[in-house]
Order: C-alpha cells, then sequence, then structure tokens
C-alpha cells in the first residue's frame, strides 16, 4: 500500500475499495430507469470515492463539484438511488444513516465507536441473506444486516498512546472509510 499523509487528527486515509466504485454514473441510471441528471451522477461519484457517508457529507461534496445544489434536493437523489437499487442506505445504531454503492452483495460492517469510521465486512459463508432467524414469525426475510462495533486501528492506537498517525490494518476486506465529522462523543 502506497503511503499516505495523516489528516489533523492522526487518522491516515485508504484507498477506496474498486467495489464500491462507479465507472459509469450515466449508464448505471439509465439501466435503473433513472433521467440522469448531473446532481444524480455526482451523488453516485461521490459515494464511489467515499462510501459509508452521511447525507450532509454526500450534499457538501455535491456542492463543491457543482455549485448550488439543495441539501434536499440531494436527500431526493439519494431515495431514488436507494429505491432503484444503486445505492444502499445503511443505519448503524445511534449513528446518522449513511450511504454506498455496494450493493447486491452479502456483506456487513464494522463501526468504530470513537470515530465513527466504517469499513465494509464480507460475510463468511452463505447466501444472502447470511444470518437466518430460528422463527421470522411469517416475515419473508430478504437481507440480515449485522455491524460489528468496535475502535478502529487510529483510535485503538491513539487510546493506547502510540505516537504519530498510523496505517490502517486490515483486519476486515477492503474499504475502511473515516467520518470524523461525526465524532461520538
Amino acid at each position: 500500500m502506497t503511503p499516505r499523509t495523516g489528516t489533523e487528527d492522526g487518522h491516515v486515509p485508504v484507498p477506496a475499495d474498486p467495489r464500491h466504485h462507479v465507472a459509469d454514473p450515466r449508464a448505471r441510471l439509465r439501466a435503473a430507469g433513472l433521467r440522469v441528471t448531473a446532481p444524480r451522477q455526482a451523488v453516485l461519484g461521490v459515494l464511489g470515492e467515499h462510501p459509508h457517508s452521511t447525507a450532509e457529507a454526500v450534499a457538501s461534496a455535491v456542492r463543491s463539484r457543482l455549485g448550488s445544489v439543495s441539501t434536499q434536493a440531494v436527500y431526493d437523489v439519494l431515495a431514488a438511488c436507494v429505491d432503484a437499487g444503486l445505492v444502499r442506505r445503511i443505519e448503524p445504531a445511534g449513528s446518522a444513516a449513511r450511504y454506498e454503492t455496494r450493493t447486491g452483495d452479502n456483506h456487513h460492517h464494522v463501526v468504530c465507536r470513537s470515530c465513527g469510521a466504517t469499513a465494509d465486512v464480507d460475510c463468511v459463508v452463505g447466501e444472502p441473506p447470511c444470518l437466518t432467524p430460528s422463527d421470522a414469525g411469517g416475515f419473508v426475510v430478504d437481507e440480515a444486516e449485522v455491524v460489528f462495533w468496535g475502535t478502529c486501528p487510529s483510535c485503538h492506537a491513539a487510546r493506547v498512546g502510540l505516537a504519530g498517525p498510523t496505517t490502517a490494518r486490515r483486519p476486515v476486506t477492503q474499504h475502511e472509510s473515516h467520518h470524523h465529522e461525526e465524532r461520538r462523543t
């Protein structure tokens, strides 16, 4: 992995997981039956580069690309993309909803209790949903979401007093995304 410069708080960004990359937003929007608009393309682009982002973070990044775009417009785009299966909404307990473009596979998430960093965790075995309840109470289960909670490598290093920024290790598969604008208190 190429070394990266640490951020102000000592966390080191990790290269984006290619499974979140949106190669051709226009084609994906068309294939999903959605009109191709600049805000929709921008939202998919932002989420491809910054998976596990909150709607507010997406709105800020979209504004930096397009100029004036309302927060409501971004929420509308996110809702349309979720409904079309282009974007997945995850809601870790006690945290704002987050969005990602990695959909249609069998993965879960690990969340840092200190900073809110969120990373993908591939399901180890089975077909979706990888967890089957012993009694679904008549429900037809089509998805199971597991959220693992812990401390990311950067927060752990800071907690135990290790000096300087750390390089994120990969105890889980692929992408780790730090969302320090939403630190837990």
